[in-house]
């Protein structure tokens, strides 16, 4: 198995005693980890501020979270609820668990 960056021209592969390209390759790694890190910090700061300014709100609820307690309290499935009132399983969970 290996890895080609065709643009650099660089080629690692597994398994190779290549001291210089297992070190170019974890250099090329941590400087990708670095450079994400800063865009979702940039991000949140953004975020932050436009929010601040009240430009950024979320989108609005499209169902009310006391219906779902309520269909939760008759019993009805997780599944069902979400066929019910158009959401993903999941969401009917997560919700179910902000309200407990």
């Amino acid at each position: 198995m290996s890895v080609v960056f065709h643009k650099e021209n660089l080629t690692f592969a597994s398994g190779s005693n290549d001291a210089l390209g297992n070190l170019m390759f974890t250099m090329i790694g941590a400087f990708s980890e670095f450079e994400h890190s800063m865009i979702r910090e940039r991000q949140r700061e953004g975020i932050a501020k436009a929010k601040g300014r009240g430009v950024y709100t979320g989108s609005k609820a499209s169902i009310s979270r006391d219906s779902i307690a309520e269909l939760f309290e008759q019993g009805i499935s997780p599944t069902e609820i979400g066929r019910k009132l158009g959401i993903s399983r999941a969401s009917a969970y997560r919700i179910k668990a902000e309200t407990a």
